[in-house]
């Protein structure tokens, strides 16, 4: 013991003269647990070392029983006796959040380290926290939950229509946590402080924390810093975890001690809005829409401003009583002034009417209509081939491998991994299995087939340093010493033709090693081959015992071990069977059919890769595979850039392929005019999704880094689901036709309607009130009708719509052109005969204009809802959103003329007038019906336009 004399705490002198009127109660939580920390380190530093401790402190008021270090059988309760007693007195002290956004070591060494503040926060570092409802709600309340306040969105119609919900989803991340003994996926919300979580690279750190163990870690710290350098974390140096941040390389544990509110990242993140000024390129062709229909109605309310003006000063308009309304001096300034508001508020209506704001609307509503929600679990693989140098084991000849195999397979696949197993329940036989599609079904062989006890090979042996897995290299390998004998031992794992490349030797069942001389190696080659062409991802182990001194470093300044790599004995190699989904051939050929082209860009061995391939439909069994159908990476990024050019569009599968060389593959397709779609789930898939015009990610095995380059995540996994994408893909895109066209109807009759009158008559037909009641129809309700319909199977026998094909269609020109020609004719005759045709009072002929102008719109959505078939009634009984909204609409229109007279400009009508104005909207059908009979050409209207100026101009320079 050393003489250093450590002074005796008081807690009840440390709670005096603390200042907390302004300390939230989280901020007194906070403080609880510092100081709890922080006294049992005070204890704990003068009892004698070994004794089982039990200390109590008392005060005056408050009370709290803290078990130190509980005995193992009641674990779990004893250590989470902190969270359950905890108090808020009053105390200061530094919040352990603080410590960490301040990377303090020194007040984490003075508090025990991370073990002192895993034990003060009720955590065993291998058995996680207790994990029951009680304890995970306790700690939410007293540390609060893993979520951030967001600031409102801007603008009124953010707050509307389930994108909220897609918000949630996309930001629910989950998260691997271990409570009670147990590795479970939780959603990221469901962080509490305690927990401990695993992270693995391409995650993002999702709480602040501490390192608690691992390998190789290095973190991108560039969403908090700005800066782009890795960071290195590790236990003695720098053990500090920030939310936000991402996993760059390596593996680790890390224990939470703040989260939501109480992090960097929160307090960052509050004070950002989500809003995005980044437009797609749907997005970007609806604002020049909706820009050249603006200003063509303010062009025409201009016009019917200047032209309204002029025959009201000139003394041309007269009012009821047929009198001239101008008489220059002698007019009273109020009628002046009357009439050029009311003048004014016409020429405005018209913009109203004009500018189609239910633009963004019906695009936000079929978005979020088509939305569609499938989680599945992923289809888990299986370990079908085992072969152990060029002995085929089955199940029956597993007892016959030799003890010392089966132990250096249990090195290699329980040392060399970043899953885990774990038992369902304390005592059970059942495992648990976690990690990646591979990494469970390895482990599942080895337990399962091989007799592998995980826990029992981690005590026996200290990892000295990890080489993990990545795309480029396509192995990972781990340094282990055995504790018994110190001896220092290599593992390697990876594609199978990778490791075989490292290996001289390899093992026989009976534990015999033997040289791999040429024969030998060509036996392996046509082993793995034979494999691959069954469609199995083929897995090899190699193993090497080495000295201390063959572990060799490098010269830079973070000085690393490097693994040999060469001189291994094979152990043995895997074939795991990764089955196509049900439904995936299916999907492939509904892409194919819709017009789309799919080429699979694999990891895997050219062997492999066919014949998965030829499983899902990409390769067809009964057709001759082709010259350049099939490559690998090294030989497509070795064309020069005019070769590749050539040879892309015929490239089915690359097998043996890296990221780089999908990046490369999808800039070569977007320069040849192709809209390039892609899929991927990990960290080095990220510059290829960013660089596609439609990214899709896995969400389930996908990491975040992929998922945040994405544009789509892919809920279940499963490619099935792209067909989905594309099928409601094309249903939003026609959707968002049928309301254009709709639109555009009413905009282009109204104008002509209005600016005709005016010129003509001096005044217009509809009523600022009456147009914004059409506007209202239009927009809004328009847009929820025409935003419902559902996908069909016609939509996959389309071609695909090009980068440069332009939104309003021939077909849709033609369409509504038919339709805005019929109403204006009509409304024009009711306009100038409609009193001697009816016998009516202009008063009535205005609201018969009115009535008939909405009917028309009316029977118009109907037309609207097929552009090109002519039957617009079909599947109509299975929308009933679409029925409903027609309902409601011709409702509101009998309130709005027969009940509010005043407010509306209308006058009651007969049902004889009734009957008129809706035979004469539905007469919108038949002619819907007849002009689809005409036929158009494929080639864009304004491209004849184009020609024509061209030959000007070209006709000019002669």
């Amino acid at each position: 013991m050393s003489d250093t004399k450590i002074p005796r705490y008081n807690c009840s002198t440390l709670l005096i003269n603390v200042t907390t009127s302004t300390l939230t109660k989280a901020q007194k939580r906070w403080r609880l647990a510092y100081w709890t920390i922080y006294s049992f380190r005070a204890m704990l530093s003068v009892l004698p070392k070994g004794r089982l401790l039990s200390a109590e402190i008392l005060t005056s008021h408050d009370y709290i029983a803290l078990d130190v270090e509980p005995e193992p059988s009641s674990s779990h309760d004893e250590a989470n006796k902190l969270v359950s007693n905890s108090i808020d007195p009053d105390m200061d002290g530094i919040r352990l959040a603080e410590m960490v956004k301040n990377k303090d070591s020194h007040t984490l060494s003075l508090l025990g380290g991370v073990e002192g503040v895993a034990n003060a926060l009720g955590t065993n570092p291998e058995y996680g926290i207790n994990g029951n409802d009680e304890d995970v709600s306790r700690r939410s309340q007293l540390f609060g939950a893993n979520t951030y306040h967001k600031p409102p969105p801007k603008g009124l119609l953010h707050f509307a229509r389930q994108f909220d919900k897609l918000s949630k989803i996309s930001n629910n991340i989950k998260v691997e946590v271990v409570r009670e003994a147990r590795r479970l996926q939780i959603s990221i919300f469901d962080l509490v402080v305690g927990d401990i979580v695993f992270l693995k690279i391409g995650d993002q750190i999702p709480a602040d924390g501490l390192f608690l163990d691992g390998h190789s870690l290095q973190v991108d710290e560039s969403s908090m810093t700005g800066e782009s350098d890795h960071v290195e974390v590790d236990s003695t140096n720098n053990p500090f975890l920030f939310s936000g941040s991402k996993v760059a390389d390596g593996y680790a544990q890390m224990l939470v001690v703040s989260v939501g509110m109480n992090t960097a990242w929160g307090e960052m993140m509050s004070s950002i809005s989500s809003d995005s000024n980044e437009r797609t390129p749907l997005q970007a062709r609806l604002d020049k829409l909706t820009s050249t229909i603006g200003k063509v109605g303010l062009a025409v309310a201009f016009l019917v401003l200047v032209v309204l003006l002029a025959r009201y000063f000139t003394g041309n308009t007269k009012d009821e009583n047929g009198i001239k309304e101008y008489n220059g001096s002698n007019t009273d300034i109020d009628d002046v002034f009357n009439a050029v508001v009311s003048i004014v508020a016409a020429a405005v209506t018209i913009v109203v009417v004009a500018i189609p704001e239910g633009l963004p609307l019906a695009v936000t509503l079929t978005l979020a209509y088509s939305m569609k929600r499938m989680m599945t679990d992923q289809a888990m693989m299986k370990v079908t081939k085992f072969w152990l140098g060029q002995e085929s084991i089955v199940q029956e000849t597993y007892c016959k491998i030799a003890s010392s195999i089966r132990d250096l397979f249990h090195q290699g696949v329980g040392l060399n991994t970043t899953g885990s197993v774990s038992k369902l329940k304390p005592g059970s036989s059942v495992a648990e299995f976690s990690g990646s599609p591979t990494e469970k079904a390895v482990l599942s062989w080895a337990v399962l087939e091989m007799g592998m006890e995980m826990d029992k090979v981690k005590q026996k042996y200290s990892i000295l340093h990890v080489e993990t897995f990545n795309s480029e290299k396509k192995r990972s390998g781990v340094l282990i010493r055995r504790k018994a004998d110190n001896t220092t031992h290599i593992h390697w794992k990876g594609a199978a033709e990778i490791i075989l490349a490292m290996c001289s030797h390899y093992y026989e069942s009976n534990g015999v090693i033997k040289s791999m001389d040429g024969n030998g190696r060509s036996q392996m080659e046509n082993i793995i081959h034979g494999m691959a062409a069954s469609s199995l991802r083929c897995i090899a182990f190699a193993y090497k015992q080495v000295s201390e001194e063959e572990t060799a470093y490098n010269n830079d300044v973070k000085a690393r071990q490097r693994l040999k790599e060469e001189g291994l004995t094979l152990l043995g190699i895997v074939g795991i069977k990764d089955p196509c989904r049900p439904g995936v051939q299916k999907a492939v050929e509904a892409c194919q059919s819709a017009g789309v082209e799919i080429k699979m860009i694999t990891g895997d061995n050219v062997f492999t890769a066919k014949a998965i391939a030829t499983e899902c439909g990409i390769l067809r069994l009964d057709q001759q595979v082709e010259k350049g159908e099939v490559v690998e990476g090294v030989e497509f990024r070795n064309y020069t850039d005019e070769e590749r050019i050539q040879k892309v569009d015929k490239i089915r599968v690359m097998a043996r392929s890296s990221p780089f060389d999908k990046l490369l593959m999808v800039q070569c397709l977007k320069k040849k005019g192709h809209v390039v779609a892609v899929t991927g789930d990990g960290t080095n898939d990220a510059p290829a999704l960013k660089e596609a015009d439609v990214g899709l990610s896995m969400g389930i095995q996908g990491t975040e880094v992929a998922k945040e380059s994405s544009d789509i995540v892919i809920l279940d996994d499963d490619f099935t689901s792209v067909a989905t994408v594309l099928r409601w893909g094309r249903c939003v895109y026609t959707n968002i036709q049928k309301f254009i066209q709709f639109q555009l109807t009413v905009n282009v009759a109204a104008l002509v309607i209005n600016f005709i009158a005016a010129v003509s008559a001096g005044e217009v037909p509809l009523t600022a009130v009456q147009l914004l009641w059409v506007n209202l129809i239009m927009d809004t309700l328009g847009a929820l009708a025409l935003a419902t319909d559902r996908p069909t199977d016609e939509l996959m026998q389309r071609p695909p719509v090009g980068r440069t094909e332009p939104l309003i269609t021939n077909i849709m020109w033609r369409n509504l052109l038919s339709q805005a020609l019929y109403q204006i004719t009509i409304l024009l005759i009711l306009q100038f005969k409609g009193e001697s045709i009816f016998n009516v009072s202009p008063e009535v002929n205005d609201t018969l204009i009115f009535n008939t102008f909405v009917f028309c719109q009316v029977f118009n959505e109907f037309n609207a809802r097929k552009l090109e078939k002519r039957n617009v009634f079909k599947g109509i009984h299975k929308n009933k959103l679409f029925l409903g909204i027609i309902g409601i609409t011709v409702v509101l229109q009998v309130v709005m003329v027969e009940f509010l007279k005043k407010f509306a400009d209308t006058e009651r009508l007969n049902w004889q007038q009734w009957l008129a104005c809706i035979a004469m909207a539905a007469f919108t059908w038949p002619i819907g019906w007849a002009v689809k009979f005409i036929p158009v050409t494929e080639k864009p209207i304004f491209s004849y336009l184009k020609r024509l100026r061209f030959l000007k101009e070209d006709a000019s320079l002669w």
